[in-house]
């Protein structure tokens, strides 16, 4: 994993609506970056809801928020347009920049061997440092647990 203070590598992938979409686009703002294994999918869904719920509070905080799977871009803007998430999932098909993340790799799910994306997310500051790590997260009430940790160390990460 990559860990608080490490520079957070940089990307550059389609999104939803096939726009390229970089880290280096948010230099000086604080970045959440989250990988999730697939769209559509329940826990994904709940993830990216509960996200979306939560931009204005994000937004509050000059909090950015960009969503990464390996599913093709078609399928992120249906699933965009399904749930109208209104932030950024961009298109990683070959898992490339969740390598750089740590966050790709040899999965099980019954019984079947495959690669695929780790449900992790890490919180990129003004400076393009790892500020927070999150590993194999729980998709429910997790948008609500950055925030609580932003607003908790909110002086420690200010911009």
């Amino acid at each position: 994993m990559l860990d608080v203070g490490d520079e957070a590598p940089e990307f550059e992938l389609p999104n939803q609506h096939d726009e390229t979409v970089r880290r280096s686009d948010f230099e000086g703002e604080r970045l959440v970056v989250y990988f999730y294994p697939r769209a559509n999918t329940e826990g994904c869904t709940t993830e990216a809801c509960a996200f979306n719920d939560a931009k204005p509070d994000f937004d509050d905080r000059g909090v950015n928020v960009v969503g990464i799977s390996d599913d093709p871009v078609a399928d992120l803007e249906s699933f965009a347009d399904d749930y109208d998430l209104a932030f950024d999932l961009c298109s990683d098909e070959m898992g490339e920049v969740a390598t750089l993340y740590d966050s790709y790799g040899e999965k099980q799910m019954f019984g079947n061997t495959f690669d695929g994306v780790f449900r992790n997310t890490y919180v990129v500051g003004p400076d393009g440092r790892i500020e927070a790590v999150y590993e194999d997260v729980t998709p429910e009430g997790h948008a609500e647990e950055i925030l609580a940790d932003l607003e908790e160390s909110s002086t420690e990460l200010a911009p």
